[in-house]
């Protein structure tokens, strides 16, 4: 499979504001979960899965999202696509905000913007053959029958899969990894400029993620994509990410380039989950357990920082204030260590290990 860098389209048509204006702005995006409860089944509280999430994703990079289970990533990817009511905040799409009058429509969204889900199987209809249900989106949007065949075999190669022995498949003939290619080529079947990929490499085993890794390699460059790729493996991350950002309970811990967050990362829960990985070297064994407890709930959280309760260094100044992205340059966390005003002992620190 060639990946020949040339294959990469100079300028999109559909570029309006130019490469340096970010792909994707979030701003204060926020989702709470009503609990109901009782015989009349009435609000008793709010589960706070997204509080506050504010990014933004340059034109053409991989922007990696970490964190552990629950702490709202897979939220925030479906409030991005609209595929639940955002509570509050905003989405701007290359300039057009998303979801008013005078922006962007959802229908035009979707078109620019496809996403990938971790189960490769239930994501596909298992009545229609793969060449169809790749054909079924551009058919929506007004291609012709012929058309739509044409662009699902083409797609179907470019993921690796030749058309003439797999089109006519259904999704029970193909192995975990060809159901994947398969929901790759079908997100890519609208030429959209931005893919959401939500843990879609996790269900893989080890040899065939590798494959599926390279080929969105491949793809980015050979359609110009923009990937905002959610996983909880820390070294897929790290190999495939431009910049990472780091979620604890509903919120943006950390945020800044691969190499500066692995390196030196700054929040001491990212610190934790980075030390939590497995070596190859058997001298590294950990010993003690870089974080204990478990996170707080979400119904109910921590005043001040979320992370508190389960940080070594937590003072009084962490529960009675909520620290804000700050720092120097592209690389920001969320700490009162790293703000030297904030009264914390160890303020302006900027690590602690």
């Amino acid at each position: 499979m060639s990946t020949n860098l040339s294959l990469a389209p100079q300028t999109d048509p559909r570029d309006r504001g130019g490469r340096h204006q970010p792909m994707l702005i979030v701003r204060n995006l926020k989702k709470y979960f009503p609990i109901r409860g009782g015989t009349l089944q009435r609000k008793v509280g709010h589960v706070q899965a997204v509080d506050g999430v504010s990014f933004s994703v340059r034109k053409g990079e991989t922007l990696g999202v970490v964190g552990e289970s629950g702490c709202g990533k897979s939220t925030v990817a479906r409030l991005i696509m609209n595929l639940i009511p955002r509570d509050s905040g905003e989405l701007i799409f290359d300039g057009d905000p998303v979801g008013l009058e005078q922006g962007i429509s959802l229908r035009d969204l979707r078109r620019n913007m496809q996403m990938v889900f971790q189960d490769s199987y239930s994501s596909l209809n298992p009545r229609l053959p793969i060449q169809d249900s790749i054909a079924y989106g551009p058919r929506v949007h007004g291609a012709s029958r012929t058309d739509a065949k044409k662009m699902a075999r083409d797609l179907l190669d470019k993921v690796g899969l030749r058309p003439e022995l797999y089109g006519a498949r259904y999704p029970h003939e193909l192995s975990g990894g060809q159901k994947q290619r398969v929901n790759i080529a079908r997100a890519l079947a609208l030429s959209p400029r931005m893919l959401i990929l939500d843990e879609a490499v996790s269900a893989l085993d080890k040899s065939v993620e590798a494959h599926v890794l390279n080929l969105l390699g491949y793809l980015k460059r050979h359609f110009d994509l923009t990937y905002l790729f959610i996983s909880h493996d820390l070294s897929v991350v790290q190999y495939i990410s431009d910049r990472v950002l780091v979620m604890y309970l509903g919120q943006v811990v950390e945020i800044g380039p691969v190499d500066s967050i692995y390196d030196r990362p700054r929040h001491p829960y990212s610190q934790a989950l980075l030390e939590s990985r497995l070596a190859m070297d058997p001298g590294e064994r950990i010993e003690e357990a870089p974080i204990t407890g478990e996170p707080p709930n979400p119904i109910n959280p921590p005043s001040g920082c979320r992370f508190r309760t389960r940080c070594p260094f937590a003072e009084t100044i962490c529960e009675r204030a909520v620290p804000q992205l700050s720092g120097e340059g592209v690389h920001q966390v969320a700490c009162h260590m790293a703000d030297s005003s904030s009264g914390h002992t160890k303020a302006g620190m900027t690590a602690v290990h």
